[in-house]
């Protein structure tokens, strides 16, 4: 996304549009600021949020003082074009009063990132690289994948039955990335697996 390219309305709402900060990869909506031009070109300039103070009557980057800035991975543009969604990683606590949103909400889930990993895995597939251990696999074809998944869930079991939380842990994310190789590799997305988890709790 060219984030220079995006046609931002700044006349409707005299001279600002509200931008909403998302969490890149919770989802979390963190909080909502406003910017001018001038706030929007010195957020992509820098790759930080920057927003227009409507009480300084100035510049404020977030985390100017704080050193809690938030990383700007994406933006977007409404269908109005006069508001903005931005997608960032923040460097700590969003509010001013220490929590992590100004909802008081906590942001400490990481589920969202297996969306991420997904896309990752998808693009290694349709887009092959010799460096790439996941393209690799799927070189390889399914039995090699499903042989993985095999291993790593022995692995998995062994390690459960002692008492290390770190390896236990190691083994857990191999199962699941080779899980998620797996299903990318049938052509089935993990949304159709969790839709089969849903229809069961019903």
């Amino acid at each position: 996304m060219d984030a220079n390219a995006i046609n931002i309305d700044f006349d409707k709402g005299e001279g600002l549009v509200p931008a909403i900060i998302q969490d890149a990869y919770t989802n979390k909506v963190l909080m909502l600021g406003y910017m001018n031009k001038e706030a929007y070109d010195k957020t992509v300039a820098e790759g930080k949020v920057t927003f227009y103070s409507r009480s300084k009557k100035r510049l404020w980057t977030k985390g100017e003082t704080s050193n809690h800035f938030l990383i700007v991975k994406d933006i977007k543009v409404d269908c109005d074009n006069d508001s903005l969604l931005i997608k960032a990683v923040p460097q700590g606590a969003t509010c001013h009063t220490g929590a992590d949103t100004c909802w008081f909400e906590k942001n400490d889930s990481r589920t969202f990132f297996i969306d991420h990993l997904r896309s990752v895995i998808k693009d290694r597939k349709e887009n092959s690289s010799e460096k790439s251990y996941t393209s690799s696999l799927f070189e390889k074809g399914i039995n090699k994948i499903a042989q993985k998944v095999g291993e790593e869930a022995v692995e998995l079991v062994i390690e459960a039955k002692d008492d290390n939380k770190d390896l236990f842990k190691g083994e857990a994310a191999d199962l699941l990335f080779h899980y998620l190789i797996l299903l990318e590799a049938k052509n089935i997305s993990l949304d159709e697996i969790i839709g089969v988890l849903q229809e069961r709790h019903k």
